[in-house]
């Protein structure tokens, strides 16, 4: 079997068992059974549990960021580039439960370096988003203002940390371990929630309809 194929197998078996187990309870033994490879065999391709582990969250982020790049049409209009991008986070994270409970939840829970490995994925996503935002307010310039770009980097990083917190609550295994029935929000509706909240929010701001506290 060619070594790509070898080590694919062995990175969808590690994924799947730090996951369900986390990192310092999984079993190289149960890895390699689930690999179908001896024990040797993975130490051999991949060196340590600790390294595995890190190739295992460096993969899955780097398909979680490929995905929401390639769904982002630049010629398309901005609220479909965002509704695109939105729909392709929550499709891979709904496709893959495994490998979003490895970086949301597992690696960020033992420091570096994987911990390190999680935040340079969300400074990605962070920067897709950002993007986004600021051609927006690019094209809406002529109607408006321009947001300012400390303005853009925030509304950036509150989005990424909505859909974060949106796809984990959207996990099949979350509602079950929160006891919630029925079925979990499907990717489109998950997007659409999140679309409805950042959308109107940005068509407030770009026509200068902006929220102030009340004078006591």
């Amino acid at each position: 079997m060619p070594r790509e194929v070898r080590t694919r197998q062995m990175l969808d078996a590690a994924v799947e068992v730090f996951a369900r187990c986390g990192y310092r309870t999984a079993s190289m033994d149960e890895i390699a059974e689930l690999a179908g490879a001896s024990k040797p065999l993975v130490y051999l391709y991949l060196n340590s549990k600790e390294e595995l582990f890190s190739a295992c969250v460096r993969r899955e982020a780097e398909a979680l960021i490929a995905a929401v790049r390639s769904a982002v049409d630049p010629g398309a209009p901005a609220d479909r580039r965002l509704w695109n991008g939105l729909r392709a986070f929550f499709a891979h994270t709904a496709a893959h439960p495994d490998g979003w409970a490895l970086l949301h939840c597992q690696a960020r829970t033992y420091g570096e370096p994987f911990a390190l490995e999680v935040a340079r994925l969300r400074q990605q996503l962070v920067d897709v988003v950002t993007d986004l935002i600021a051609r927006t307010a690019r094209e809406g310039a002529e109607q408006e203002c321009a947001l300012p770009e400390r303005e853009i980097a925030g509304l950036a990083h509150a989005l990424v940390g909505a859909a974060e917190s949106l796809a984990g609550w959207a996990d099949s295994r979350s509602c079950e371990a929160a006891g919630r029935t029925g079925a979990p929000p499907s990717e489109q509706e998950a997007a659409g929630t999140l679309m409805n909240l950042a959308w109107a929010g940005l068509g407030n701001l770009m026509n200068g309809r902006r929220w102030a506290p009340a004078r006591s």
